[in-house]
């Protein structure tokens, strides 16, 4: 029997390619329902601490010369929150970084369980915090790989959170560092102030699978630590992955995550067979996101069917890896033109949130550089595509940064001064994405073809 939710998969495409057509495009919807709750930290019932799938969770403060005054206190009370919010006999550490990673709580180099002494006795260890140092990323992260990898099967995450770019490390330790933590556990990256890297923070938060945002409010870190662990703790199973199968002369150009944020996962596949791999999709509890797969096929006759991909969720069960669910993207080639030149709805929607994260990062990239002109283009071009995708959330983003002239035409001008923060809140939040809504042209059954498609794959 599986652990954790239940699983389900849809796909949205359109399935049919002109004659002499390849590329495939699908948005793959994973839905997980089910789940046992498991977001009531403290709770303990006759038969011990409340239930729940083994966790591990490591909160790493950075304690560096700068985070002085206001920013110490406000992280040591979001580290108070987060501790509270943890569930009763998960394992956890507390640890300080600057030049190095040093434990908080516990003294040794180990997770210890939650109960109500050690949430007490690490509480009073970050009491004690004080800012002094540099920064060294990777060393904090290469400390809490360590003591998260003494807990192989649990459902392991880490907060992380600086005020500052690493300046004490070189850029190729760090790069390491995030090569060899991939897939060992999730890291949420905060960053406080305006002083941090917003594409240093979210190279660390995109190879870990996790998410980055600015908080410029020192008394905002609190309620975000708080939602952070609760979240966590409502994971009811980790290390889940996308399996993707494709047909023999195929090519799998891409896989990325496109909501809730936009991650590519392309370059994160493990093979898993000789026409399929993995793509990470980290831990999950009650939850649904959406995928977007490109695939190249050869051509085929007229007429014909194929399975252009097979899609699986696959997880750890009590007796091995298990297939939570699965689906099928297809390809049919038409001389219909009006069949073969409508665009998916859901596939458009997404590929123009892409194109408007890359848009906004690019944009601001030129204004910083002082390119004018590209600048202008860039994010006149993000307004255009907020506006059409439905993004209200970007586009208010975006109002801050550009005078906008005509949203239709994505005219805008740059704002003569900006500021830090309304900058990086924009950078930062830039992969933040929307589901699409409506119809589209989704087939009868989705993930069934009405008729058997060539090309059948593993089972």
């Amino acid at each position: 029997m599986s652990e954790g939710p239940d699983f389900s998969v849809r796909v949205d495409q359109n399935k049919y390619l002109p004659e002499g057509g390849r590329e495939v495009h699908a948005i793959v919807t994973v839905t997980a329902a089910g789940a046992e709750p498991n977001s009531q930290p403290g709770r303990i019932t006759a038969a011990g601490p409340a239930a729940g799938p083994d966790a591990a969770e490591v909160i790493i403060i950075d304690t560096s010369g700068s985070m002085t005054g206001e920013k110490i206190g406000a992280a040591k009370r979001a580290a108070h929150a987060a501790i509270d919010a943890l569930r009763e006999g998960v394992n956890f550490a507390i640890i300080a970084g600057a030049n190095n990673a040093r434990m908080v709580y516990p003294n040794l180099r180990r997770l210890v369980p939650v109960t109500g002494r050690s949430r007490e006795e690490a509480k009073h260890a970050v009491r004690s915090l004080a800012a002094e140092g540099g920064t060294a990323i990777g060393s904090w992260l290469r400390l809490a790989d360590a003591m998260l990898g003494q807990h192989p099967r649990a459902i392991r995450h880490a907060i992380l959170l600086t005020d500052g770019k690493n300046q004490h490390e070189q850029p190729e330790v760090l790069d390491a560092t995030l090569a060899a933590c991939a897939g060992h556990f999730v890291c949420d990256c905060r960053g406080v102030g305006t002083d941090w890297s917003v594409p240093e923070l979210r190279k660390v938060a995109s190879a870990l699978l996790g998410t980055v945002d600015l908080i410029a409010n020192p008394e905002d870190l609190e309620a975000d630590f708080r939602r952070m662990a609760e979240q966590s703790m409502g994971k009811a199973v980790g290390d889940v992955a996308l399996r993707v199968w494709i047909p023999q002369g195929a090519r799998l150009r891409f896989v990325k995550q496109v909501l809730p944020d936009v991650q590519d996962l392309t370059a994160k596949r493990v093979d898993s067979g000789a026409q399929s791999g993995d793509y990470p999709m980290g831990a999950w509890g009650e939850e649904s996101r959406d995928y977007h797969i490109c695939v190249d096929v050869p051509p085929g006759e007229v007429g014909r069917q194929i399975r252009a991909a097979w899609v699986k969720i696959v997880a750890a069960g009590p007796d091995g890896e298990e297939v939570r669910a699965s689906g099928n993207v297809l390809a049919e080639w038409t001389t219909d033109e009006a069949m073969s030149t409508q665009i998916n709805r859901h596939v458009a929607q997404y590929t123009g949130q892409e194109e408007l994260a890359a848009a906004i990062q690019e944009g601001l990239a030129a204004r910083r550089d002082g390119d004018v002109d590209t600048a202008t283009t860039r994010l006149g071009r993000a307004v255009k595509l907020a506006n059409e995708t439905g993004n209200e959330g970007t586009a208010r983003l975006l109002s801050r940064v550009v005078d906008v002239i005509d949203v239709e035409s994505g005219t805008v001008r740059l704002k003569p001064r900006v500021s830090q923060e309304d900058e990086m809140s924009l950078d930062s939040r830039s992969t933040r994405t929307v589901r699409t809504r409506g119809g589209g042209d989704r087939p009868a059954a989705p993930g069934q073809p009405a008729a058997r498609p060539e090309g059948g794959g593993p089972a």
